[in-house]
């Protein structure tokens, strides 16, 4: 499959042969896999204190003779503590049970809890692959919610590698043809509950991915686009191609990152 290679000003450059890479089956399947596997691995592991409920004390005895007790009462054997007492009688308080006030909880998150997944390198590989293949699919990437231009799929010069201001990289882009796709990536809603006091209040959109050959001044350049997500070509990996799981993400590659595909055979 040839794709055109454009310039920053939109206008035809030359064609390029893709390699093998993107001539992968798409898989949905393997897909999440992938991407479920990184998320499982990013996770960090949460639990409860495990003296907690435990620290009241509800030692009270059920045995006849013991003066300390609740026998004859007519009370259940739920755990007490004694809060107060006069001569014999004594004024008990739920504790330590799940069902008191206070109490443990009956089957809290323990921190020792493994959330890692794991997943075989060619597996991971052919996921990579299939990812790839998805984001030159003019149909799938529409049907990701994206405005794609006219003339998608095609390749950047490897000049917009060197661009080092962020007005720079969005006029470029909007000569791309993103211009919709960014106006779009710019829309925000706010998460309903704890959400808003947990460092994630708005829920943003995912744009277009440029993808370079090695790092250079556009990673910084162009960060502070809305929705834009800029990645070296051999950092590439299925939850960048495929947010949410979902294939055919809007991705725009430059042309020493597709030649540098082709050149080390990357995730073959």
């Amino acid at each position: 499959m040839k794709l055109i290679i454009k310039t920053l000003q939109n206008t035809q450059l030359g064609t390029i042969e893709l390699p093998e890479q993107f001539s992968e089956p798409v898989r949905p399947d393997l897909i999440v896999r992938a991407v479920q596997a990184m998320q499982a691995n990013e996770r960090q592991p949460y639990g409860a204190d495990p003296r907690a409920g435990h620290k009241a004390s509800a030692e009270v005895s059920r045995r006849r003779r013991n003066y300390r007790g609740s026998y004859g009462h007519g009370i259940s054997r739920v755990p007490r503590k004694v809060m107060s007492r006069r001569g014999t009688r004594f004024n008990w308080l739920g504790a330590v049970a799940p069902g008191t006030v206070k109490g443990r909880q009956a089957h809290p998150p323990k921190a020792e809890k493994k959330w890692k997944h794991k997943m075989n390198t060619q597996e991971k590989k052919k996921a990579i692959r299939s990812a790839l293949a998805a984001t030159v699919h003019k149909e799938l990437v529409a049907s990701r919610g994206h405005h794609v231009p006219a003339d998608y799929p095609f390749i950047v010069e490897s000049r917009i590698e060197s661009l080092a201001k962020t007005k720079e990289v969005q006029k470029t882009l909007n000569n791309l043809g993103l211009t919709l796709d960014l106006a779009r990536a710019k829309e925000r809603t706010i998460n309903a509950g704890k959400a808003k006091r947990r460092n994630r209040k708005y829920k943003t959109k995912v744009s277009a991915l440029l993808v370079v050959a090695n790092k250079c001044t556009l990673l910084k350049s162009a960060r502070n686009v809305p929705g834009i997500t800029i990645m070296p070509v051999a950092s590439l990996n299925a939850q960048a191609l495929a947010p949410g799981c979902h294939p055919g993400r809007l991705t725009i590659f430059t042309q020493g990152a597709i030649e540098k595909l082709q050149k080390e055979k990357l995730f073959m």
